[in-house]
């Protein structure tokens, strides 16, 4: 007779990637409320209650940490962009779903957005740089890409796809400057209304209206 295995245990966290973690969403809203440059590790250690020598032991200095923030942030933006496009139905319907899931993480992580905030690109070297690079022109890619398949399905003028895009993508980047998440419009709903205005235009189509 076959001896019945053991039930597995589940094993518990790690106690150093659960403080990590911490660690991450405390830079993350410091750096998203003061800026890169504004922010040290002694604020980010103090708000931690640890010491500046503690938080070394995590992160080297603060470029790795604000790196890591940022290679996290555009990976998981990303991922859940690619994924709400690949279920949606028609280039259209794609462009849609890419603005939408954007606005999404930003609104459910709008530290985390902020705080990718352009001085990543201008300072960052090496690696990790050159990875978040690559995601980014991916991330972008698909919503050109979307444009695109739109004008040859003949859904959309034959207009500029890079162009369009760039149209989108800043709407969405200014965001954070001006919208309030408890205000009376989700960013969801804000960039449903920005779309429209895109695909639609502003001028009445006194022809169509007439008919």
């Amino acid at each position: 007779m076959m001896q019945a295995k053991p039930a597995a245990t589940a094993q518990a966290p790690d106690p150093l990637d659960s403080r990590e973690t911490q660690l991450l969403a405390i830079a993350r809203r410091l750096f998203a409320q003061h800026g890169y440059d504004r922010t040290s590790l002694r604020d980010i250690a103090e708000a931690a209650s640890i010491t500046k020598a503690a938080l070394y032991y995590y992160f080297p200095n603060k470029d790795a940490l604000y790196e890591r923030i940022v290679l996290e942030s555009i990976q998981l933006l990303h991922d859940q962009v690619a994924a709400a496009v690949a279920q949606a139905k028609g280039p259209t319907a794609r462009v849609r779903a890419f603005m939408e899931a954007s606005a999404h993480v930003q609104d459910h992580g709008r530290d985390r957005w902020i705080a990718g905030s352009n001085a990543f690109w201008q300072a960052a070297t090496g690696g990790q740089r050159m990875v978040a690079l690559k995601l980014r022109d991916s991330y972008e890619g698909l919503l050109r890409q979307c444009i695109a398949e739109g004008i040859a399905a003949g859904e959309m003028r034959a207009v500029d796809p890079a162009m369009a895009g760039r149209f989108l993508l800043s709407a969405l980047n200014q965001m954070p400057r001006w919208h309030r998440p408890d205000g009376k419009l989700s960013a969801v709903e804000v960039m449903q209304q920005f779309v429209d205005m895109l695909l639609h235009g502003l001028v009445i189509d006194k022809g169509a209206a007439s008919a």
